[in-house]
Parts: structure tokens; C-alpha cells; sequence
């Protein structure tokens, strides 16, 4: 477990995700998902002295951008949870985190969506295509980035925050506002802790 002085894992994952919102915010919507690796800083600086004048003064964790995802999964041909399945990270990883833009549905239509899809289950690429094309066409969907980070033996942060449009808040939250729900994303929470117990491959 990675010893965080008196910052508590919760302080030091929620800095870090700040950090890692405000870079991908740099370049824009429209982007495809994003892994991070969160690195604690002084082993960061250790390995690359050179870095220190880059890094935020004070952060305990450093997120450090991985490399865009394959082009399939960021085309949404092959699963998300199916790459994730797929990678693992170095002891000296300390956490992750993944940013995704999702497309998030009123309450009332996700209700009548699972009950329109509920033929559809027993087939999940039927079902999963199926959902997808209904909230892409759904007259009240909202596009937004969720950002999941978890920390190896310690906590989670699940955060949603809608893009901006010109039209009155719709009762999901101010736009650009980082928002959290109970049980926000746990089937990504449980994707990401698992890539962190997986063994890496050498």
C-alpha cells in the first residue's frame, strides 16, 4: 500500500483526478477514452529529476496520460471492460484512472429503456448496440465525461461532468460542474481495481 504522509488517499486521488480533468479538458469534447496511470510523485521525480519543475507543487500523485486506446475501442467496436480485462499495471503504479465521454439519459427514459431492452439480454452485443443507438437518439440525452480513478488497496472517486450547452439546466447539475451519484459506475470501479491485481506481463 503506498504510504501518503499525512495526506489521506481520498485527498490525494481526488487532487490528482482535478489534475487529470483540467488536461483533458485542455483539448476539448470529443475525445476518446483516456487511461492514466497515477504515479506517486517522489518516486516520479526520483526516476526523472527533470520533471520536477513541471509537476504540481505539493501533489502527492502525478497522473501520467497513457497511450491513446486502439482504435477499436475507442470506436466502440470491442467493449471497454473487454481491454480493461486485458491490462495491468507495475507495482510502482499506485492507482488509475479512465476518462470516458458517455452519454448520460434522464432518469424516467433510462427506466423505459431497460424495459424496452429486457427482450434483448440474453444477446449483450445485441443489447449493448441496441442501448447505445436508443440513448444516441434520445431527444433528452446529455453528452458527458465520466472519470473513474481508484487507488491499489485504497479508495475510489467516480465523477460525471455534462458538457456545456446554451439551453437552461435540465435538473442533472450546472454544466462543467463535477458531479457524483451514489454508486456512480461500479462496473468500471470494479474494471480498473482489477487491472491493478492483475500480474503484468513481462
Amino acid at each position: 500500500m503506498t504510504d501518503f504522509g499525512d495526506v489521506t488517499g481520498e485527498a490525494a486521488l481526488a487532487r490528482a483526478v482535478r489534475e487529470m480533468v483540467a488536461y483533458v479538458e485542455a483539448s476539448g469534447w470529443d475525445q476518446g477514452p483516456q487511461l492514466f496511470a497515477l504515479v506517486p510523485t517522489e518516486d516520479l521525480v526520483a526516476a526523472e529529476p527533470g520533471l520536477l519543475a513541471e509537476l504540481e507543487d505539493g501533489a502527492v500523485l502525478t497522473p501520467v496520460a497513457q497511450d491513446r486506446l486502439p482504435a477499436d475501442v475507442a470506436g466502440g467496436s470491442r467493449a471497454l471492460d473487454e481491454f480493461l480485462g486485458t491490462t495491468s499495471w507495475p507495482s510502482s503504479v499506485a492507482g488509475c484512472a479512465l476518462v470516458e465521454e458517455i452519454v448520460v439519459l434522464p432518469p424516467d427514459a433510462e427506466a423505459e429503456l431497460d424495459s424496452a431492452l429486457a427482450p434483448l439480454l440474453s444477446d449483450r452485443d445485441a443489447a449493448d448496440h441496441a442501448a447505445r443507438v436508443a440513448a444516441e437518439e434520445h431527444p433528452g440525452r446529455r453528452d458527458a465525461r465520466l472519470i473513474v480513478g481508484v487507488l491499489r488497496d485504497g479508495p475510489s472517486l467516480a465523477l460525471l461532468q455534462l458538457r456545456p450547452e446554451d439551453e437552461d439546466d435540465d435538473g442533472f447539475g450546472s454544466d462543467g460542474d463535477l458531479l457524483t451519484y451514489d454508486d456512480l459506475a461500479p462496473n468500471v470501479v470494479a474494471a480498473l481495481y482489477a487491472t491493478l491485481d492483475a500480474e503484468p506481463e513481462d
